[in-house]
């Protein structure tokens, strides 16, 4: 990828091009199930360096290399967010912690869609780092394989057992198999889930499709 047709590859959506091909061969449509999926988003770290992390305002000086408490402010002890700091080689990163107690990272997510048969990729997608990415790609690549008559399901972990998600899927004729998430008070999945509810509308969600099918 690191070559001369390495932008071309980009802009060509050549990945997600190549992915199509290979899941349209008879040989691969014929292992492959259209009506179970499983969904998984991981992080994958930015080619920038922590110390590209600045201030919006121009104002201050890079932090210091590393992880950790120190990783999340700068040489001032000024708290970092994505609200006032940015990297200034790549401004699309966002700094973002997978977990409680992981270190912030400079990152975007990467997204995956399964069919549950033979455990192989059908779509896969990459955002901007943020607390909705997840459930918003998921809807993403799960609604064109929900525009049929017969309902299909959606498998997850813990980190998509959101009330508004499960209502979206379901909206969807998308039944949900969602592991539960008890760890901030509250079995989400299992509450009720309303008739009347709209559709949800979560925050902007940038997909880069450049990147698209990239990983």
């Amino acid at each position: 990828m690191f070559s001369k047709n390495r932008d071309r590859l980009l802009e060509g959506d050549i990945a997600a091009k190549f992915l199509s091909a290979v899941l349209t061969q008879p040989k691969v449509k014929r292992l492959l199930s259209t009506d179970h999926f499983s969904v998984d988003g991981t992080l994958i770290e930015a080619w920038a360096s922590m110390k590209s992390v600045k201030p919006k305002d121009g104002s201050g000086e890079p932090p210091a290399e590393g992880g950790g408490r120190n990783a999340e402010a700068d040489f001032h002890g000024h708290k970092r967010s994505n609200d006032t700091h940015a990297s200034t080689t790549d401004p699309d990163a966002r700094l973002y912690r997978k977990g409680k107690g992981k270190e912030a990272k400079l990152c975007f997510m990467g997204h995956g869609l399964m069919e549950n048969r033979h455990g192989l990729p059908v779509d896969a997608c990459l955002t901007l780092a943020d607390g909705h990415a997840e459930r918003v790609a998921a809807l993403h690549m799960i609604e064109p394989r929900a525009e049929r008559p017969q309902a299909i399901t959606l498998g997850a972990d813990k980190a998509y057992d959101a009330e508004d998600f499960v209502n979206e899927l379901r909206s969807m004729r998308v039944t949900p198999h969602v592991a539960q998430n008890k760890a901030h008070g509250g079995d989400r999945l299992m509450a009720k889930v309303r008739a009347t509810a709209g559709r949800w509308p979560p925050p902007r969600v940038v997909l880069i499709p450049t990147r698209r099918g990239a990983f």
